[in-house]
């Protein structure tokens, strides 16, 4: 009997644990803390988390040839999942403040400052020129485009890329703030901007279908995040097929979140995670983050003084991928200052500017390291 016992005992994923298991254990429930008790962006920080704890967990076999997880993670490994997350994003996003006002294009393409500033950085801590890029693309702010690069160019970073990624958007409220005010002054703060013109229905129709040709035509390699998103955003603006919509951007959207947030999730193994690598990608991933902010409100300070003081510089914070996060942020911040300022769609135009710039900056990335 005690023989049956101890042999129970050594077969139990309890025998197998290490301390560099359990450290990413309590790390996973503390992400699930962040995720149900603060609310950091809950739908994608749950699965990550507990795809972490599932494969720090001995012996469950989840991650191993022919497991759930790994079996799931063919959608990650194929790049499947990220470009059907920007078909549910095209189509639960409006244009119509990038279009009203096409400017936002170049707030949207600054942000994407930190994407080379930490590209140069991971090179300079050693990192390899795909390693390097997989980096900088956190500072995208974009969590589909960081992980689609990184599985093309640096699938062995993915699970620590995922988690810088995943939590510097979570920590958008935290980190914009201090930076955007440090970079403009109380006046300009106060700025108010004057109404969006309306979209016409056919120039919303027009808009998806132009950016696919000309971006496609230009990066090549930008065509599957591009072309889902501006695929997912036509159905929405067609009118049409209303419950095409209503699948991409429900049905579609949630269930793709949790296979890629859990199977990316499981790939942050304690073997994996706790190198000094990840501590580089971590400080790298809020050095890029930090400057594609700083350099949103820099150009968005150069556009306020050539407009005459028609244009706000805090919605230049917007231009990163933090959809609609950063653009909140944008209008809290505005009405700190103000409280009958309402930025909040000036500041879309640059945010969903982001998403676009950050697609185009992996589809260059790509064309330069794959």
């Amino acid at each position: 009997m005690i023989n049956m016992l101890f042999d129970f005992a050594r077969s139990s994923g309890v025998a197998a644990l290490t301390w560099g298991k359990l450290l990413m254990i309590a790390l996973a429930c503390f992400f699930l803390f962040l995720a149900i008790k603060r609310g950091y962006e809950p739908y994608l920080l749950i699965p990550i988390a507990f795809g972490m704890l599932l494969a720090n967990l001995p012996l469950s076999g989840l991650m191993d040839k022919g497991g759930l997880l790994n079996l799931l993670y063919l959608g990650v490994k194929y790049g499947i999942y990220p470009p059907l997350i920007f078909l549910g994003i095209g189509a639960s996003t409006d244009f119509s403040p990038l279009i009203a006002n096409p400017k936002s294009m170049l707030l949207g393409a600054a942000a994407q400052v930190g994407v080379v500033i930490a590209f140069l950085g991971a090179l300079c801590l050693g990192f390899s020129p795909r390693e390097a890029a997989s980096i900088g693309i956190i500072g995208g702010a974009d969590g589909p485009t960081a992980l689609y690069l990184t599985q093309r160019l640096a699938p062995h970073l993915l699970g620590a890329i995922a988690i810088a990624a995943y939590s510097y958007m979570a920590l958008v409220p935290v980190i914009q703030p201090p930076i955007m005010k440090a970079l403009t002054t109380k006046a300009e703060r106060k700025i108010h901007m004057s109404n969006l013109r309306q979209v016409s229905k056919n120039e919303k129709i027009i808009f998806p279908i132009a950016v696919t040709i000309i971006v496609t035509l230009l990066v090549p390699s930008a065509a599957p995040l591009i072309g889902m998103l501006m695929l997912g955003n036509l159905l929405k603006e067609s009118g049409v097929v209303p419950h095409l919509v209503e699948t991409a951007k429900n049905a579609l959207l949630y269930t793709v979140t949790i296979l890629l947030g859990t199977t990316v999730g499981a790939t942050a193994s304690a073997e994996r995670f706790l190198t000094l690598q990840t501590l580089g990608i971590v400080a790298m991933g809020l050095v890029a983050f930090s400057a594609g902010t700083a350099g949103g409100v820099l150009l968005g300070k150069l556009m306020c003084k050539l407009s005459g003081g028609k244009i706000n510089p805090l919605i230049g914070a917007a231009g990163v991928s933090a959809v609609p996060m950063s653009a909140r942020v944008v209008q809290k911040v505005g009405q700190q200052e103000d409280p009958g300022n309402f930025l909040l769609m000036h500041a879309m135009g640059p945010n969903v500017a982001g998403v676009i710039g950050s697609a185009v900056a992996a589809g260059l990335l790509l064309n330069l390291f794959s």
